[in-house]
């Protein structure tokens, strides 16, 4: 039985949806077709919720607990007893034979959020980090793209990792506001920063020494996503080669510009994204 004959024939979920539609990977999910875009509405819906009670201020043991509830949530999913409001997930589990792992991989990212406000990891932390928050949402999302494994899982670590780096150096400023700084120990000492406090690490003078690591681990990673994007069939990787096309757009704006305050945010370059759209998306 084919995928859309499945899945129901409404969108997805409106606040699946409307959620959706304030996220950098918009467009890359706006171009795939309608049962495979409302899947990724649904789990991008999913990972919304749960980063938003990580981020919320306030103590941490209400946010805990509500992690710990969407545990219980994706256990009940799974044993078939879908909550009330994710009934579109249950049936996007079913349909993309999702594994429960890896949604709780990515309530277990959050929780580090949670736990402590994470200051200069080590390169072992923050690689677990990434793997949690970012390439755990990508082994979800290369099962709805229609990518099976090796390549798959290849393409969730290198492409999820390349964008969770990428997000950590645009959101420097973003992140010290609220305590938290994602840059590793062992860059930060490296280029000669004792300091682990966020503020006093932003205005060091030797902050791009810091990043620069981080930048070329992140361009690794790109190129390694490429190169099994390259390897896989084309419908199936159109969609994270435009995510991949947008991201990589703003690292080159932060390695330009350096990294030096005062910072401007760096936004997706649309003419970039245009022409990566006519030729991955269009055809």
């Amino acid at each position: 039985m084919s995928i859309e004959a499945t899945m129901p024939r409404g969108e997805a979920s409106a606040a699946a949806q409307q959620i959706s539609s304030k996220s950098s990977f918009h467009a890359a999910m706006r171009i795939l077709p309608p049962p495979r875009r409302r899947a990724m509405f649904e789990i991008y819906a999913f990972c919304r919720a749960v980063d938003d009670i990580a981020d919320t201020p306030g103590p941490r043991g209400p946010r805990l607990e509500a992690l710990a509830g969407w545990r219980d949530r994706i256990d009940a999913l799974y044993a078939g007893r879908a909550p009330a409001g994710l009934a579109e997930l249950a049936q996007v589990v079913a349909t993309f034979g999702l594994d429960r792992e890896n949604f709780l991989a990515v309530v277990d990212g959050m929780e580090m959020d949670v736990v402590e406000d994470i200051r200069a990891p080590d390169l072992a932390k923050l690689d677990l980090y990434c793997d949690r928050v970012a390439s755990a949402v990508g082994r979800l999302s290369v099962r709805v793209f229609g990518l099976a494994d090796p390549l798959g899982r290849e393409l969730a670590h290198h492409l999820g990792s390349a964008l969770q780096l990428t997000n950590i150096l645009r959101d420097l400023d973003e992140d010290a506001g609220v305590g938290r700084l994602y840059l590793p120990a062992e860059d930060l000492a490296g280029a000669g920063i004792a300091a682990t406090e966020p503020a006093e690490v932003l205005a060091h003078p030797a902050l791009g020494r810091a990043c620069a690591p981080l930048v070329a681990r992140a361009r690794q990673h790109f190129a390694a996503a490429k190169t099994t994007m390259d390897a896989s069939p084309r419908a199936a990787v159109r969609a994270p080669r435009l995510m991949a096309a947008a991201y990589r757009s703003l690292l080159d704006q932060m390695e330009a510009r350096g990294f030096a305050p005062p910072r401007q945010r760096p936004r997706v370059d649309r003419k970039r994204l245009l022409l990566a759209y006519l030729r991955y998306a269009a055809f």
